[in-house]
C-alpha cells in the first residue's frame, strides 16, 4: 500500500505543475533526455539507486526491490488516469495532498520493515554512518538531486520547495506513526506458562 501510495502522490504532483519532488525533477530531466515516461525513468533510477548503497552497508529487503517497479508503474498508472487540471485552486490542493500523501506513504513502506526503498536507503545509511537526524539526511539528499534535475533540464517551482523543506519533517512523524513493535524477547505464538 506504502508503494502504490507513493506513486500516486507523485503522479498528483506531476499532474499539480506547480514544482515537482526532487527525485521526480532528475526523473523528468532524464524523462526528456531520453523519451521515456516518467515512471520508466524512476525504475531505472532506483536500480541505479541500489548501487550507492554498497559503501552504506545497506541491505535491500522485499520492499526495497519491489519499490524499484511498484513506485513506477503506479506512478504512470495514475498519470494515465489523471485529465488535464487547469484550475489553480484544484492545482494547489493536489500538490498539498501530494506531499502529505508522499510523507504518509513514505511511513509506511519504511515501518514495514520490508526494506527501506533505494531512495530512502540512501537517507537511513547516511543517517545510521553520520549519527545526523533522518531529517536532516532527507533534506540533504533531496536538496542535491532537485539541483542535479534541474541542471538535466527537469522542472522545479513552488511545489519543489514546499517539498523539499517538508518532506523530512513528515516522514519522521510518520514513521514514528506508523511504527510496528518488537516483539518481545523471546515472545511465542504460543503463551509460555498459563496466567
Amino acid at each position: 500500500m506504502g508503494l502504490t501510495l507513493h506513486g500516486g502522490s507523485s503522479a498528483l504532483l506531476v499532474a499539480a505543475g506547480l514544482g515537482l519532488e526532487p527525485w521526480d525533477v532528475l526523473h523528468q530531466g532524464l524523462a526528456e533526455l531520453t523519451g521515456l515516461s516518467i515512471g520508466v525513468m524512476l525504475i531505472i533510477v532506483g536500480a541505479v539507486a541500489l548501487l550507492l548503497w554498497i559503501p552504506l552497508r545497506q541491505r535491500p529487503g522485499l520492499g526495497t526491490v519491489s519499490n524499484v517497479v511498484v513506485v513506477g508503474l503506479a506512478m504512470d498508472g495514475t498519470l494515465a488516469l489523471l485529465p488535464d487540471i487547469h484550475s489553480l485552486a484544484v492545482r494547489v490542493l493536489l500538490l498539498v495532498t501530494g506531499i502529505v500523501v508522499n510523507g504518509a506513504a513514505t511511513g509506511l513502506y519504511i515501518a514495514a520493515r520490508f526494506g527501506a526503498g533505494p531512495r530512502d536507503g540512501l537517507m537511513t545509511g547516511l543517517h545510521e554512518r553520520t549519527g545526523r537526524s533522518i531529517r536532516l539526511m532527507r533534506t540533504a539528499v533531496e536538496v542535491s538531486v532537485v539541483v542535479s534535475g534541474f541542471l538535466l533540464g527537469g522542472t522545479i517551482g513552488v511545489g519543489t520547495l514546499l517539498y523539499a523543506v517538508s518532506i523530512g519533517p513528515m516522514t519522521q512523524v510518520f514513521l514514528r506513526l506508523f511504527a510496528v513493535p518488537a516483539a518481545p524477547e523471546g515472545g511465542t505464538v504460543v503463551a509460555g506458562a498459563t496466567p
